[in-house]
């Protein structure tokens, strides 16, 4: 087993989540200031699973005796239009996907099962987070502004508190 491929790897899986937190926070604080209130967070719970991947990677990273770089893979994108923000961050998680599940090749003919598997648990985790996006823009399209109406009706449920009646 290269250790260095596999942290190489590894690294490459930081960036990619320490985007995708800066970028759903960012959706995120959007939303919620649009008073989507559910859509808000739906990406706010999304980063903090992310976060958690970073943790997971970073772990491993040490535990092959490397460094983490907390580096984000790019720069936040300034949408706040709420169905362009759930197409793109639906684009983001397919992207996820075919990414880890590249990984998950490489680091399996590195000979590095437990890297591999930890991509393989991330495909997961990214396929949930696409099917919960695609649900929202299927929604927005079917429905249209009224599906966002209902969203801003509902920021209070959404938070743990009473909903608007």
């Amino acid at each position: 087993m290269d250790n260095k491929k596999s942290i190489e790897l590894l690294n490459k899986a930081v960036a990619d989540e320490l985007h995708a937190v800066h970028q759903y926070m960012y959706w995120h604080f959007h939303l919620d200031d649009q008073g989507f209130g559910p859509l808000s967070a739906l990406l706010r719970r999304v980063a903090i699973v992310e976060m958690g991947h970073v943790e997971r990677l970073a772990e491993r990273i040490l535990f092959l005796k490397g460094d983490v770089d907390m580096v984000p893979a790019g720069s936040v994108e300034r949408i706040t239009e709420p169905a362009e923000i759930i197409n793109r961050a639906a684009a983001m998680e397919q992207d996820a996907v075919r990414m880890y599940n590249q990984f998950a090749l490489e680091a399996g003919q590195n000979a590095d099962s437990a890297t591999k598997q930890i991509f393989e648990s991330l495909v997961i985790d990214e396929e949930t987070h696409f099917d919960e996006f695609d649900k929202q823009a299927d929604n927005i399209k079917r429905f249209g502004p009224s599906y966002l109406v209902l969203q801003s009706f509902n920021k209070g449920a959404e938070e743990g508190g009473e909903s608007a009646d």
